[in-house]
């Protein structure tokens, strides 16, 4: 097996195994379409990496801690309901994103590949910073679960039993961002809130406690990454919606079955 094959699977897998648990928590505080506006807004960041010459990963955090500041501010005054906020904030990055890259004379970016990721285009220094950023992620989501798991169950009775709410909502956007910084090659700015949500809607139905569905989640995640990356070298599909696609249909083939648990 050539090489670039195996680095493109090692490092779907390692995203797969730290979106599993991550997307069961966006799937529970119904957070999809603030993590779409989140990887939108890293176009954005991408865009940031370049004018200012940094690591367009560290730009992409950056920019999305920023958004995501800002959005659970203007949550806050209730003067917008927060899908038209939501709607809004998407939409304007992911459109100043383009904007902007598109006015660099300089640079040449291959706009597709960011869109909807280049797996195949994974390098060895790639590999190694998705297994370490993962494993710092999973450190983090580790030790603040159980009062993420409490803030899904009821927020205000968190706040009373002492759980700092505010900054525990940030850290977990945090998280979010991070997540989508890593995955940007691998599946693309406009396809990464799927691997996050599909395996953890899949393994929902499956799952009997929070920490089983987390790890059904990312068990899944891994079979959609492999079984996409199969399918984009016997068909010649795209890699990132090859991943995509195969994870739905994991979830269509989890809930025809007969006898799992309805979530």
């Amino acid at each position: 097996m050539d090489d670039f094959l195996i680095r493109a699977g090692a490092a779907g897998v390692g995203l797969a195994l730290l979106a599993g648990p991550l997307g069961c928590l966006v799937v529970w505080r119904r957070m999809a379409y603030f993590g779409d506006t989140l990887a939108h807004s890293a176009l954005l960041g991408v865009a940031l990496g370049f004018l200012a010459g940094i690591d367009l990963n560290i730009g992409v955090v950056a920019v999305c801690l920023c958004i995501a500041v800002a959005l659970t501010l203007l949550q806050e005054q209730r003067r917008l309901a927060s899908d038209t906020l939501l709607g809004i904030v998407s939409h304007s990055t992911l459109s100043l994103g383009l904007i902007a890259l598109a006015a660099m004379q300089t640079v040449r970016v291959d706009l597709l590949a960011y869109l909807f990721g280049d797996i195949l285009a994974v390098t060895p220094t790639d590999l190694i910073a998705i297994w370490a950023g993962g494993a710092v992620v999973l450190g983090v989501l580790a030790l603040i679960w159980r009062r993420l798991l409490a803030l899904t169950v009821d927020e205000d009775l968190a706040r009373v039993e002492g759980v700092p709410v505010r900054w525990i909502r940030l850290a977990f956007t945090l998280l979010i961002a991070t997540t989508i910084a890593l995955a940007m090659k691998i599946v693309g700015i406009l396809l990464v809130t799927s691997l996050l949500i599909i395996p953890a809607a899949t393994a929902r139905r499956f799952a009997r406690s929070p920490e089983m569905m987390a790890v059904l989640a990312a068990l899944a995640g891994a079979a959609s990454v492999l079984g996409g990356l199969a399918a984009s070298l016997y068909a010649d599909l795209p890699s990132g919606p090859a991943i995509v696609v195969t994870a739905a249909g994991l979830f269509l083939v989890g809930h025809l079955l007969p006898g799992a648990r309805r979530g």
